[in-house]
């Protein structure tokens, strides 16, 4: 476990979380190439990630999920609870939307799988920073196709857990919604679901950042949930996109 102290000022303070050195090496060298990345930190496991980022409060945090002693799903939780301000991106090879969906469930920010590009790596670490939740696309394909369709028999649906099984053969008028989304708000919960921020949103709709931003508030609240990861787990969990 090390940390890094400096007094340049830079962009972005990143944590690598991830129990293979040589991915951690790896992952070092490509990121921090640039001179707007600081790597102030490197665990080997979730435990050790959670003390790292207590103690260096990065702006994001690169986390794997299956590690020893602590798995990142757990240090993601862990973190959040304590740092909700700190940005975890889900770095992995697991592919299943069991694993997505827990991920987002703990306050995960965006979900890559490995083979991701550097490039477009440093594509999701800015935007996580301006408040989008990024899914890498062929998860998101695999999460909407594990949900049962409509009108589908429950032995044709693959189902992710148990528990969204049972959620989803209950009635519509069993889930906690305040009222039903505008057609606008189900515009906006597609942008939100694909990974778009604020000012992505109002640019894509065409309209000002107060009012995509007075949009998501109201998906918020209408939905019965906490924030916009909360969004976007109940919008796949539920397959309301």
């Amino acid at each position: 476990m090390t940390g890094t102290s400096t007094t340049r000022q830079h962009d972005i303070r990143l944590l690598i979380v991830e129990d293979h050195e040589l991915a951690r090496y790896g992952l070092s060298m490509a990121l921090s190439d640039r001179e707007r990345i600081q790597v102030v930190g490197e665990a080997q496991n979730g435990q050790e990630g959670v003390d790292l980022a207590l103690s260096e409060k990065p702006d994001i945090v690169l986390m794997d999920i299956g590690m020893p002693v602590m798995d990142g799903i757990t240090a993601t939780r862990l973190i959040k609870q304590e740092l909700p301000e700190v940005k975890v991106i889900i770095l992995t090879s697991l592919n299943n939307p069991e694993e997505v969906l827990a991920s987002l469930a703990a306050g995960a920010d965006a979900y890559c799988m490995k083979d991701i590009k550097i490039e477009r790596l440093h594509q999701v670490l800015d935007m996580v920073l301006e408040g989008a939740i990024w899914l890498d696309p062929a998860i998101a394909r695999l999460v909407m196709q594990s949900l049962p369709g409509e009108g589908a028999k429950p032995e044709e649906a693959a189902p992710f857990s148990a528990d969204a099984v049972a959620e989803e053969k209950s009635s519509h008028s069993k889930r906690r919604y305040n009222t039903e989304l505008t057609e606008r708000e189900y515009e906006v919960l597609k942008l939100i679901v694909g990974g778009k921020s604020n000012k992505e949103i109002a640019a894509l709709l065409k309209v000002s950042s107060h009012t995509a931003k007075a949009h998501v508030a109201n998906i918020i609240q209408k939905l019965a949930v906490d924030d916009r990861t909360q969004v976007a787990v109940k919008a796949l969990k539920e397959g309301l996109v």
